[in-house]
């Protein structure tokens, strides 16, 4: 099955400053904020969620179809793309923007300061679903706020099943947008927090947002996942990861596994475990898309973790 990845492509930028940022700025100067910050460690990675999400499906032998608008300085990510033949079709290029991209500034306590500039990502609602073939599921990830919304509908009104999954994204949409999504999405994903936040926005409980869509995926970290599915909550526990590396891009990795599970219509319990094995795999390395393993290591790791095979 053909699953099409709406979402961004980002570039980001991470900086490793080797103090406390509470030593640096003074709480009774931020009126007047001027400082910069010393950062030794810099890398560039390829990242945004339709990227992530497509490379860890790729990496399972599915089959995934990204879709998102870049910017002219795309050329370098292109080429990460080819080299894993992941389809680039659905990839609009849009003339004198940017590729989205984040400038992470990390220090000593792990506490971030982030800019990020949207930029071609604004124009998603440029790509339609209906020029993608061959689709049998989608997700709908964060992406500019117009293409989110298009695509939800266009996705519903063509009768394909899909994720909804706001990420970061959630704060854009207000009540009325949400309770749309719900009812347009067949599945919805998203980490503990904000589920919480969506239930403040849309005044629904767990229970009654299960009731709107097929299943409900809460993300928990080192606790595991729940996935609320025919009046049940099963219990997902996570995967052991040998190291704690980097959480970035986690998220992503966890939904590539549900849609490789709904793709070849597994149960949801061994859907979930697939998902969390792809999570722990991606926080042991630094970066969103520096992980790689066989297929048939990635059964053995999975066997091991939950003491059978698929």
């Amino acid at each position: 099955m053909t699953a099409l990845i709406c979402g961004s492509f980002a570039y980001d930028t991470i900086m490793v400053f080797h103090d406390q940022f509470k030593n640096h700025i003074l709480p009774n100067k931020v009126h007047i904020l001027n400082i910069s910050f010393l950062v030794p460690e810099l890398r560039r990675e390829f990242g945004g969620c339709a990227g992530n999400i497509a490379y860890n499906l790729n990496l399972l032998k599915g089959n995934p179809l990204p879709m998102g608008t870049v910017g002219n300085d795309f050329d370098p990510y292109q080429e990460w793309l080819d080299r894993w033949k992941i389809p680039c079709q659905h990839i609009r290029l849009i003339e004198n923007t940017y590729t989205a991209q984040a400038f992470i500034t990390t220090d000593r306590d792990n506490n971030q300061i982030t800019v990020f500039h949207p930029g071609a990502m604004n124009y998603a609602h440029e790509n339609q679903i209906a020029t993608a073939e061959g689709v049998n599921i989608g997700i709908v990830a964060p992406d500019g706020r117009a293409g989110m919304i298009e695509h939800a509908q266009q996705f519903h009104e063509a009768k394909i099943p899909f994720i909804f999954d706001p990420g970061q994204g959630l704060p854009m949409f207000n009540k009325d947008e949400l309770l749309e999504f719900s009812k347009q999405a067949t599945w919805v994903a998203l980490n503990d927090y904000e589920a919480q936040l969506f239930q403040e926005r849309t005044d629904l409980s767990i229970q009654q947002l299960t009731k709107q869509v097929e299943a409900l995926i809460i993300t928990r970290g080192a606790e595991g996942s729940d996935i609320y599915t025919q009046g049940k909550c099963l219990k997902i526990p996570a995967a052991k990861a040998t190291t704690l590396a980097d959480p970035t891009g986690c998220g992503d990795a966890y939904r590539a596994g549900l849609l490789y599970g709904l793709s070849h219509k597994m149960d949801w319990e061994t859907t979930g475990r697939i998902a969390s094995l792809l999570g722990a795999i991606k926080i042991e390395h630094h970066g969103t898309q520096n992980h790689y393993f066989e297929l048939t290591a990635f059964w053995d790791r999975f066997e091991e973790n939950f003491n059978y095979r698929p």
